[in-house]
């Protein structure tokens, strides 16, 4: 519960860091490279200093593409058509029930019945919560709430994949930002894509240490944790109160003041999330945990 705790604390500032960053000086680009640049440089040595099987590379790919820079893209492309409330709602709101419902397929297991209960009252307070919010352009753009949906989805899988993976948390932390910043990197500098040039030394070392450090060594081996003790489903539903502090956080930073129906659906939300997420763990899994 720390883990998935500390997790949502950053991924709550992330959203509205990066919705301020891409609508004032850098891009999409820019987040993305900075994201994974200096993860890759931080976290190299734990990939260097072990001898890591060719299995475990290409499942590290597969986690890239996952909740690599793909994923990033996705998010940052939704908060720049959108909002940070609307964003910081859907993604992480959404992906508990996606998980949630990969899992049922996968072990032919059906839910308890709270559960499947409080994957319905995710699903309702983020219908409410997104629906209280203001458009910013006044009408719905699709290609934002697609990307966002898609988001969702590829974090779902990657939670549901890395239960049963036999990568640490360090090491699939490692290996996404290191595939991540081998595929983008060329493709950020050849394709002349940066505005680093634009922005001020003071916004560039903060973005360096919120999203080199923060987001891609710390949340992520905070998350890969909270996913190796809790499991899946339940690390997935902690992450639905990312809305709740992001919808917070945004007040003071973007001046985005929830309604009363947006203040009733994050309610419904953390709801929601407490009982998906309140289950006592064996001891066998607590013992084995990554």
């Amino acid at each position: 519960m720390a883990f998935a705790a500390l997790s949502v604390l950053i991924f709550s500032g992330w959203f509205v860091v990066t919705r301020f960053t891409v609508t004032h000086q850098l891009r999409i680009w820019d987040v993305t490279a900075l994201r994974f640049g200096v993860g890759a440089v931080l976290l190299a040595p734990i990939l260097f200093k072990q001898r890591l099987p060719a299995a475990a590379w290409l499942e590290g790919l597969l986690y890239s593409v996952l909740w690599g820079a793909p994923f990033v893209l996705l998010v940052a492309m939704g908060l720049k058509l959108t909002t940070a409330a609307q964003a910081s709602s859907i993604v992480p709101a959404l992906m508990p029930v996606m998980a949630g419902l990969l899992s049922w397929h996968a072990s032919k297991r059906r839910p308890a019945g709270s559960t499947i209960w409080s994957y319905g009252a995710i699903l309702l307070g983020l219908v409410a919560l997104v629906i209280s919010r203001p458009m910013s352009s006044g009408a719905i753009d699709p290609l934002g709430y697609g990307a966002l949906v898609l988001a969702a989805m590829t974090w779902a899988v990657y939670s549901v994949r890395f239960r049963t993976s036999r990568l640490s948390a360090l090491q699939s932390a490692a290996l996404i930002c290191f595939w991540s910043a081998l595929i983008f990197i060329p493709v950020y500098v050849g394709g002349n894509l940066s505005r680093l040039s634009q922005a001020s030394s003071q916004e560039i070392v903060f973005q360096l240490v919120y999203q080199g450090v923060l987001m891609s060594g710390v949340a992520l081996f905070a998350y890969n944790r909270a996913v190796a003790v809790l499991g899946a489903g339940a690390a997935a539903a902690m992450m639905a109160l990312v809305p709740v502090l992001a919808t917070l956080l945004a007040v003071p930073v973007l001046g985005e003041v929830p309604s009363l129906l947006g203040v009733a659906a994050i309610t419904v939300i953390a709801l929601g999330v407490m009982i998906a997420a309140w289950r006592p763990l064996p001891v066998a899994i607590i013992e084995t945990a990554k």
